[in-house]
């Protein structure tokens, strides 16, 4: 005799469906129907009996009485009629009541309306393009021959997505066919070229290089343009390192003036290239919506991000119970998953509702208030909440996202860990990285606060945080160090 934990079919099911995204319980979704015909789509406005359909009565019943009258076949059908009625009442061409636009409207329903003063073509017909496209584009509009075009090629090929050349031009003219006879000029006029195209600083083979091609492109009366032409040329590394003092010295600048050059040279781009998106935007889907009515937090699925399914009535009819045959043994199997599935997709939106009721109910100073206000919270809190074991929590809150009157989250977004206070209570990391993110928004850029300075300020609030672990928060928001963080007022 013994005893051991055996994961069921429907258990497994259950498991994989709780940890599975949006999108990806769609998909799934979607395969369900396409795999068994008993599933299907519950529209608005249904309303029908779905109760099991393997229940010891629906044997005795036919299959026309176990459906609800909406599904009843109509008395008159061919069966019934004769065969002079049945050519009397189908003529032989039957009248044509669509027209072909009328079938096929997908680019047609895409076109604005004449009163559709906020319709965007690109926004709805463009794709992502990639910045070697963008180039190739613009290089079979340039006069070119048909050295100076592989040449080109080849260059364009040799630029990353931030918009550099990676290669040298050594390299590249030594790639080429030596019968070619293509010498290392041609390769540096071509790239020159290439240089003028947009985004503008694109081809540079540095920092420098790329911000002078940018500035070469701005109008010549441009306050500054030659100081700052030197300055990205020749002192590009003091610039790097905020050596504001040596600047002021060597380009013979006041403070007031370096600062109106230096402000003209952050308005270029660093990364030409990263202005071509070439990746397809990713969407969201919220699996729970927040909203506050009457002081009171709501908690609700997002119905619209997951279809309503149900057991086709018709085709569960024809399942009889006593009967062994290959084709009812079929039904009855797809019928069981059926009811599987749907019973899989109820405790996964209870289990999620259970979760996101806690985690509101938990963090509503964050909901009222913001980060600053948010509560320390671990898995093992909404575990014993609802009565679960962490893995499950776990899963739930992986993928799952919220939509709040303040944003969008994922579920894992309110939970962190807890810092002590001075007197005696806990503040989670999340509230101590918004309030390192104000301090840093409101400190004096010519004196920028320390990671020793912020932990000395959080002490002084009560928090009690080593310098270590401020500088771990400040960098997990991409805050810079205060060396580089200088700036001249």
């Amino acid at each position: 005799m013994g005893q051991q934990l055996t994961m069921t079919p429907q258990l497994q099911q259950a498991i994989r469906l709780l940890q599975l995204s949006t999108l990806d319980l769609q998909q799934e979704i979607q395969e369900a129907l396409e795999s068994n015909p008993m599933l299907e789509r519950q529209e608005d406005g249904d309303d029908f009996d779905n109760s099991d359909p393997m229940a010891d009565n629906a044997e005795s019943k036919p299959a026309a009485e176990t459906q609800d009258n909406s599904f009843q076949e109509p008395t008159t059908s061919a069966e019934t009629l004769e065969d002079g009625e049945w050519a009397e009442r189908i003529p032989n061409e039957l009248p044509v009541d669509t027209a072909w636009e009328d079938i096929y409207q997908t680019s047609a329903s895409s076109l604005p309306s004449n009163d559709d003063d906020e319709w965007d073509f690109t926004t709805r017909t463009s794709v992502g393009e990639s910045l070697q496209s963008h180039l190739l584009w613009q290089l079979n509009l340039a006069p070119m021959s048909d050295t100076d075009r592989l040449i080109a090629v080849t260059l364009i090929d040799s630029i990353n997505e931030q918009g550099y050349l990676e290669d040298s031009l050594e390299e590249i003219c030594a790639g080429f066919d030596p019968e070619l006879d293509i010498e290392l000029d041609e390769v540096e006029a071509v790239l020159h070229r290439i240089q003028q195209f947009e985004p503008a600083g694109i081809g540079a083979r540095s920092l420098g290089e790329c911000l002078l091609l940018q500035l070469r492109q701005l109008p010549a009366s441009t306050p500054w343009m030659s100081e700052a032409q030197r300055l990205v040329s020749d002192f590009i590394d003091l610039l790097g390192s905020r050596d504001y003092s040596q600047l002021m010295r060597r380009m013979k600048l006041k403070e007031d003036e370096l600062r109106q050059v230096i402000e003209l040279v952050q308005t270029l781009n660093p990364r030409p290239g990263s202005q071509i998106e070439s990746s397809e935007p990713e969407y969201v889907v919220p699996d729970v919506i927040v909203r506050k009515d009457s002081e009171r937090w709501l908690v609700e699925l997002n119905q619209e991000a997951v279809p309503r399914l149900r057991v086709n009535p018709q085709y569960a009819g024809f399942v009889r119970r006593a009967d062994t045959s290959a084709d009812n043994t079929f039904m009855r199997n797809q019928l069981q998953e059926a009811r599987w599935f749907i019973k899989s997709l109820q405790s996964r939106n209870e289990t999620l509702m259970k979760v996101a009721t806690q985690i509101v109910e938990h963090q509503r100073g964050f909901l009222d208030h913001g980060d600053e206000a948010m509560k320390p919270l671990v898995l093992h809190d909404i575990a014993e909440a609802v009565g679960m074991h962490e893995s499950t929590i776990s899963r739930v809150t992986t993928q799952k996202y919220m939509h709040t009157p303040r944003g969008i989250y994922e579920l894992k977004y309110f939970f962190s860990s807890h810092v002590s206070t001075a007197e005696g209570g806990e503040c989670s990391s999340t509230a101590i990285r918004a309030i390192i993110k104000k301090l840093v928004a409101a400190e004096n850029q010519k004196k920028p606060l320390s990671d020793s300075k912020i932990a000395g300020l959080l002490e002084a609030q009560g928090i009690q945080v080593a310098r270590r672990t401020v500088a771990k928060y400040r960098e997990s928001l991409g805050i810079a160090p205060s060396s580089e963080r200088k700036r001249l007022m």
